[in-house]
């Protein structure tokens, strides 16, 4: 915790601020960034108030022991002094205490030699006792008379290695006198290794029922475990025994050479203690590999993985602790182990580069069940160091949402690139059709399964905030996936359009199938029709997150609901201008060519292209019946519109001129009167059609005006009417009326300088140019 927050704010940020939209979660990030500190700065409160009592009991003990050191040095010194003196006192004590030192000596090599002459003998008997427990080692009747044997045979074994180091110079000699043959005909080397081999059968007999205590315990066996006990304990009184005396003789090496009774001849620490203590963790250890295995299998079996975990402390806590020495605090010491391996197992579990959200969904919900479980057991949260996950659980619901992001992501940059490749080759069948004809996507319902799936691994954290990340995510892929659409189409049209010669294009049919798919897709995003019941995509979606998140999240994602609403309608629409962009750039690009010059008037040419419209719209290549109903119209008014643009935007074409003498004006109005007489067929847009077609008559005003003033009220009116109107263009139509001089520009100019028209909506020729 303290090192992320030492990681530089900036980059962190950066991680966290990815995009605009993130701007909007700053309130959530303050909140969990002050929960974070607060907790930090209670944790370091805390481990301060631990630390700084630790160490005032800590050099308190110093003191009592540098104290207590200096009272016992300056014991032994007096008594050192006084033994001295006391040599002076004593007539003849040299010749005493050589005396002293031959009998002591005496004694001392004929207890040796009866310890080792019946040294064999004691160890069979050992042996016996270790075989006779053999065949009852739920039991161990003789566990401390075998371990009261050995002990004896050690000393034996210490004291003899000590009298011959003490009798011998140098390493040869010692080999020398360890390979003399004894009387039963073996060598004091080879009695001691057969001491070491039962030892070592000791060892492990006392071992395996460390770690099968538990096993004792539930099973009533409380004599074995009590004699376990007291062979531990022992082995543990006589370590402090032999770890004091070191301690003694490095300090005061010189002074208590000089007392025999405090010698700490061969024995070494023997660590039965710590050895118990490793042989719990190892047990526990061993079951937690199990645990691993079935955890990795089925993330929901983690409760019943580990219901061996408290049954173990229970049994501890109820059976245990009366068997063993109180000072032990066996039940606490189990604690510590246990809750030390529970959170190396989940951590290293959480730091698996595999991790799945579905495992760490289950840790993260397994912290409170284990605090829970602990806390029946009477240990407390603040008792448990360090915590179980070390405080990650904010860290590990953004990893948790990271993934589910990551993962929602990763599904639609795959479906995204299958549609790229799609759209590209636009093969046969790569469209499905639905039950009414309709062309769609074939990626339009794996996508929203998709959706629904991750949406309820989110749900399964029962976290509003892991959902609320999520639908985010969601929401920027849905943004991103139309935004798509409409670079590929506008790649596409631009290509098309780029073309010199439309003869040699391909596809063009497949790609107005697929602007028609494109465009159903937006609308069944959205089509809620509650007469015939049916309910949209979108809607479904804010069906299945809204109960999961919270009431201020509702409101505040509905604004990104709108939008993404809107840009379903804007994508749609954008196909069918495409869609009509793509018509006038193949079937009507030679045909625009011919309005306006001298050929136009002899031409039908409008009547050509509304009969091609004809075909389109309910002909031969009828592509309203693979289209959404409400597509229909907007195809029609997109058809208009592209006509429109492209019959006012011709006067830019080659050899344009209006004559005086020629009868330009009664030929645009019989192109009027045909678009109108086609467009007639559709009257749900009829009104719309002849609204915006009605600019034409004032494109007419324009080039049938008188010269001067009369060029200038015409310009005067259709600039009223259309704000947006290009002073570009209308210079362009003043240049191809066959009286036009500089004047007419300038006239137009000035007025359009001097007149304050109010902006309004975009009007058709705002696309004029």
């Amino acid at each position: 915790m303290v090192e992320t927050a030492l990681e530089d704010p900036s980059s962190k940020l950066a991680e966290l601020l990815k995009h605009p939209d993130d701007l909007d979660k700053l309130a959530s990030l303050k909140s969990e960034f002050t929960r974070k500190k607060t907790a930090i700065d209670a944790q370091l409160k805390l481990g301060l108030q631990e630390q700084l009592s630790i160490t005032q009991a800590g050099m308190s003990s110093i003191n009592d022991s540098q104290r207590i050191v200096q009272q016992i040095k300056e014991e032994m010194l007096r008594i050192d002094k006084l033994c001295s003196e006391s040599q002076n006192m004593i007539r003849d004590f040299p010749e005493i205490n050589r005396m002293s030192v031959m009998q002591r000596n005496f004694a001392a090599v004929d207890s040796m030699k009866t310890a080792v002459d019946t040294f064999e003998q004691r160890l069979e008997e050992v042996v016996g006792l270790l075989r006779e427990d053999e065949d009852n080692l739920e039991e161990q009747p003789n566990l401390l008379a075998i371990h009261e044997g050995l002990t004896a045979l050690r000393d034996v074994r210490d004291q003899a290695m000590e009298q011959v180091k003490g009798s011998v110079e140098g390493e040869s000699g010692l080999e020398m006198i360890e390979n003399l043959p004894l009387e039963s005909g073996s060598t004091l080397r080879e009695y001691f290794t057969k001491l070491d081999e039962v030892i070592d059968w000791f060892d492990e007999r006392v071992g395996q029922a460390c770690i099968n205590l538990i096993n004792f315990v539930q099973a009533g066996n409380h004599g074995l475990v009590v004699r376990l006990a007291l062979v531990i304990e022992d082995e543990e009184k006589k370590d402090k025994q032999v770890k004091a005396l070191q301690d003694a003789q490095r300090e005061f090496g010189d002074i208590v050479s000089r007392f025999q009774g405090l010698t700490i001849g061969q024995r070494e620490v023997r660590g039965y203690k710590d050895k118990f203590l490793q042989a719990i963790e190892a047990s526990a250890g061993a079951q937690f590999e199990e645990v691993t295995q079935a955890f990795l299998n089925d993330p929901d079996r983690l409760d019943k993985a580990c219901r061996w975990f408290f049954n173990d402390l229970n049994t501890v806590k109820l059976g245990l602790q009366d068997l063993v020495p109180k000072k032990w605090k066996i039940f606490k010491t189990y604690t510590n182990i246990y809750h030390k391996l529970m959170h190396d197992f989940l951590i290293q579990r959480l730091d698996d580069p595999g991790v799945t959200p579905v495992h760490m969904l289950a840790i993260l919900n397994w912290v409170g069940k284990y605090y829970g479980k602990m806390s029946r057991l009477g240990v407390q949260e603040s008792e448990l160091n360090p915590h179980v996950i070390d405080d990650r659980e904010s860290d590990l619901v953004r990893e948790y949402r990271n993934l589910i992001t990551k993962s929602v992501e990763e599904w639609m940059e795959r479906m995204a690139n299958a549609d790229r490749k799609s759209f590209k080759d636009r093969a046969e069948g790569s469209l499905d059709q639905d039950a009414d004809g309709r062309l769609h996507t074939k990626t339009l319902g794996d996508m929203w399964t998709m959706l629904r799936e991750q949406l309820a691994v989110a749900e399964s954290s029962g976290r509003p905030d892991v959902v609320e990340g999520v639908v985010d995510a969601m929401m920027r892929a849905l943004k991103n996936r139309q935004q798509m659409w409409e670079r590929m189409i506008d790649d596409e049209a631009r290509r098309i359009e780029n073309v010199a010669d439309p003869a040699q294009l391909e596809g063009v049919s497949s790609l107005q199938e697929w602007l028609a798919a494109i465009a159903n897709d937006q609308i069944t995003n959205i089509d809620d029709n509650p007469e015939s019941g049916t309910t949209s995509f979108l809607a479904r979606f804010k069906a299945d997150w809204e109960p999961l998140v919270t009431p201020a999240y509702t409101s505040t994602c509905q604004m990104e609901l709108d939008s993404l609403t809107n840009g379903y309608v804007d994508l749609a629409t954008h196909c069918m201008h495409i869609f009509a962009a793509v018509m006038f750039s193949t079937d009507f690009r030679e045909a625009m060519k011919d309005f306006f010059t001298p050929s136009w008037y002899r031409n039908k040419t409008m009547t050509q292209i509304t009969t091609t419209f004809d075909d389109y719209l309910s002909g031969e290549n009828n592509y309203t019946e693979v289209l959404h109903p409400s597509l229909r119209d907007i195809l029609v008014e997109e058809l208009s519109d592209a006509l429109l643009i492209r019959y006012l935007s011709a006067v830019r074409n080659k050899n344009v001129k209006f004559r005086r003498s020629d009868p330009f004006t009664d030929k645009i109005k019989e192109e009027l009167q045909t678009v109108f007489s086609y467009f007639s067929r559709f009257p749900d847009t009829l009104e719309l059609v002849k609204e915006k077609w009605r600019v034409v008559l004032s494109f007419e005003s324009l080039l049938s005006a008188d010269k001067g003033q009369g060029v200038v009220e015409a310009f005067e009116n259709m600039k009223a009417q259309y704000w947006d109107v290009q002073i570009g263009w209308v210079e362009q139509v003043l240049r191809c009326r066959d009286d036009f001089d500089r004047s007419f520009a300038a006239q137009v100019k000035s007025s359009a300088a001097r007149m304050g028209v109010e902006r309004g909506p975009d009007t058709v020729m705002g696309k004029v140019k």
